[in-house]
Parts: structure tokens; sequence; C-alpha cells
């Protein structure tokens, strides 16, 4: 399901949250406090919630980028940031400092468990780590022409949503290159900046606190995050009360 939040006075949900099927990584205690609570809350015994600055700020969530595999951070982190997530994070997870000049990295990548999709001008050393440590296939691309494909899209294994002036021909392509369904949206009651206002996994999704009921609805529905047989229940329901009947 999705969860409405806010970090601080902040709807901006997805520049304070790294969300992964592995761990999820949030700036240190000193912010909100319902914040944490909803996200332990949720995550509780699935995976790790890590507080952790990053280049000692608190917008982890806009500064790395990583999946069930991996963690990439920029080379504005510091050692001590980098040694306290590499402790805290589960053992299968490689985390890598990049020399990239491009330093917010989940502003210029966009990845799952299989693919990453990446600003066009970064650096092929850059790309060869990224597919390195995160095990995955690297594709340049752009989001309704804009550059910052992690700001303008969030995909996990079960489906994307994307700026929501992407033509149909893109959604088409995307789905093609990820073999997930896409959709074009919003969130934050109409933000385009769809990355920034959430964190999401294969099973969760946290919004920010802005975000309508039909934004939260096409997120579960997009991400699939509800009951994958809705009917399910009531056509079990249906059979026991017709057999108990006769």
């Amino acid at each position: 399901m999705a969860s409405r939040v806010k970090f601080e006075n902040s709807c901006e949900v997805g520049v304070f949250a790294r969300l992964t099927n592995a761990y999820c990584i949030v700036p240190p205690a000193g912010g909100s406090e319902s914040f944490y609570s909803v996200l332990d809350a949720e995550l509780a015994g699935a995976v790790p919630v890590v507080r952790a600055s990053i280049g000692g700020t608190r917008i982890v969530g806009r500064l790395c980028v990583g999946n069930k595999k991996g963690l990439l951070l920029p080379h504005t982190s510091t050692d001590q940031e980098f040694q306290h997530l590499k402790n805290s994070l589960p053992d299968q997870v490689e985390v890598r400092r990049v020399e990239e000049r491009l330093s917010a990295l989940g502003n210029c990548i966009a990845c799952n468990d299989h693919v990453a999709l990446t600003h066009p001008d970064l650096d092929k050393e850059t790309e060869e780590v990224i597919a390195d440590v995160l095990g995955v296939e690297v594709f340049r691309q752009t989001i309704a022409g804009n550059i910052l494909v992690g700001r303008y899209c969030a995909f996990t294994n079960k489906g994307g949503l994307v700026h929501p002036q992407t033509s149909v021909e893109d959604l088409d392509e995307l789905s093609m290159l990820l073999q997930v369904p896409f959709v074009a949206g919003t969130v934050n009651r109409g933000s385009e900046v769809v990355s920034a206002g959430m964190a999401v996994n294969d099973w969760t999704a946290f919004c920010g606190s802005d975000t309508t009921a039909t934004e939260v609805s096409v997120v579960e529905s997009v991400f699939r995050l509800r009951d994958p047989r809705p009917g399910a229940l009531g056509s079990d329901l249906k059979n026991s009360l017709v057999q108990d009947y006769y």
C-alpha cells in the first residue's frame, strides 16, 4: 500500500529517503519523528532503516542511488559516512563511492534491480560502475525531454511512474526497455517531479502528504501495491455462503 508522509514541512519525501528492496536510508535523527515512525512501522522486519547523512547533508534521496545489490555514493560523501553505511547495510549490498562530477546521483540515475536509466552526459567510467555494482543494464535516456531522469521518473521491478508530459511513444519504449508497465502521472497535487515526491519499492510506497487520493490510487495501481487478486476474497466468501445455504 502507499502511505502519505512529510519530512518536517516538506512533502518531497523522495529527497530525504532512498528506498530499495534491501534497505531504506533516511537522514539522521533530528528531523520529523512522525516521518521516521511511519517508515519504521511499515518496513519493520522487512528491510533495515538506516539513518545517515551524505556529504554532510540530509538530502540522501537525491545524492545516492541503489538497489538490492548495491549502493552508489557521490564523491562528496565522507569516509565516516561511507564506513557507517557499509557497516549498517546488509552484507550482500556493495557500497561504492563514484568519482562523478554530476554528484546528485539520485537526480541523474533511476534504477530497479535489473535496469538503470541515466543522464546522457554521465561519464563512461560511471556507467561501468553502475553496471558492475548494481548488476544492471545501463541505458542513457531522457524523460519528456528532461535529462535528469532520476528526478522525473520512479520505477521498481513491477512498474513505473514518469513525468506527466511523457508521450505515449516514450511510455511504450520505456515499457519495452524495462519490461514493466509505465504510466505518466504526478504526486503531491500535480507535481511533475515524481521521484522527489515519493519513495517506492516492490511492496510499499511513501508519497508526500499533499498527494491526492487519485494520485495515490494511480501509484498503488501501477506499482501493483494492492492485492493482486482484488476479487479473491469476495469470490471465496460467495462460494462458502452458497455451500452453507445448500
